[in-house]
């Protein structure tokens, strides 16, 4: 699913693409390398078009490490060069660097679910996503036609266990209750599994 479409400069005209999404984190054991790619669409010519990559330490800014223009990949940390267009950014990749192996670490959601909860003339959803590592993962709902819906969503912040490693989260959508026959989607994204949960399929009902 690309995010936006976007607008890049061209050799002195505007060219029209998409910045589709980027993994939401790459986990690596020390010493270790790491690929991090970004995927753009429709853009008729790659030659013409300026791609950038910053990366961001915190509390640091955002820091450019490198561009690609002409079909060529240019080291250079001037972020601030070539300021007549706007730069418009993705939602970026977490590196996670580690020193245990890599690959024992990272670990999928253990379980997935979504409750409902109807109240007067609305019904809220709630996707309870939980037991994962790391603590990265992307949340989103989207609507029968898989557009995404942005209104009235509620996203809670990730927590762990006094008592445990893995992390949870819960997502909540609420929508009128004349839209009770509508279908609406729980998406998330975590490193190393995408899952798609529907409001139709099997859901509890909230206790409240």
């Amino acid at each position: 699913m690309c995010l936006r479409v976007v607008w890049m400069r061209c050799w002195g005209m505007w060219c029209r693409g998409e910045l589709c999404r980027t993994d939401v984190s790459v986990t690596r054991g020390q010493t270790k390398t790491a690929w991090i790619d970004c995927v753009g669409e429709g853009i008729s010519d790659f030659k013409t078009a300026y791609i950038h990559w910053y990366r961001q330490i915190p509390p640091k800014a955002p820091e450019r490490v490198l561009y690609i223009g002409s079909g060529l990949a240019l080291y250079d940390d001037d972020s601030y060069r070539n300021n007549d267009y706007d730069k418009v950014f993705g939602t970026g990749t977490k590196l996670i660097v580690s020193g245990k192996f890599f690959n024992k670490i990272i670990s999928s959601p253990a379980s997935s679910e979504i409750l409902q909860k109807r109240h007067e003339n609305q019904i809220m959803y709630v996707c309870l996503i939980e037991k994962f590592y790391p603590e990265v993962i992307r949340v989103t709902w989207t609507d029968g036609a898989d557009k995404e819906v942005t209104d009235n969503i509620v996203k809670g912040d990730v927590w762990k266990p006094t008592n445990g490693d893995k992390y949870s989260i819960g997502s909540w959508l609420t929508v009128p209750a004349e839209n009770k026959d509508k279908n609406y989607y729980c998406k998330y994204e975590h490193e190393n599994q995408q899952r798609s949960l529907s409001t139709q399929g099997i859901y509890y009902m909230l206790k409240i």
